[in-house]
């Protein structure tokens, strides 16, 4: 058995999620800011909300990423 795809697939591992993060931290900061616009006395409570949601979204793709580097490194496949 070769490892000849396992870079393609560390690859496609990590950009799924770094995506898929980068999309949802984009929305969800828009909708941050439309709704601190529309309602200032709000703006703290729901800053403490936005970053507690835009961790968790960085949580998933730090955890694919220590995945890949996992599989790049020692090849659990052999």
């Amino acid at each position: 058995m070769t490892l000849d795809l396992l870079p393609l697939a560390v690859a496609i591992l990590i950009a799924i999620p770094a995506a898929g993060s980068c999309i949802g931290i984009g929305l969800s900061a828009s909708r941050f800011l439309e709704a601190t616009a529309r309602q200032p006395e709000l703006g703290p409570e729901l800053q403490t909300r936005f970053f507690l949601s835009a961790g968790l979204l960085d949580g998933a793709f730090i955890i694919a990423t220590g995945i890949g580097l996992w599989f790049a490194t020692a090849s659990p496949f052999k």
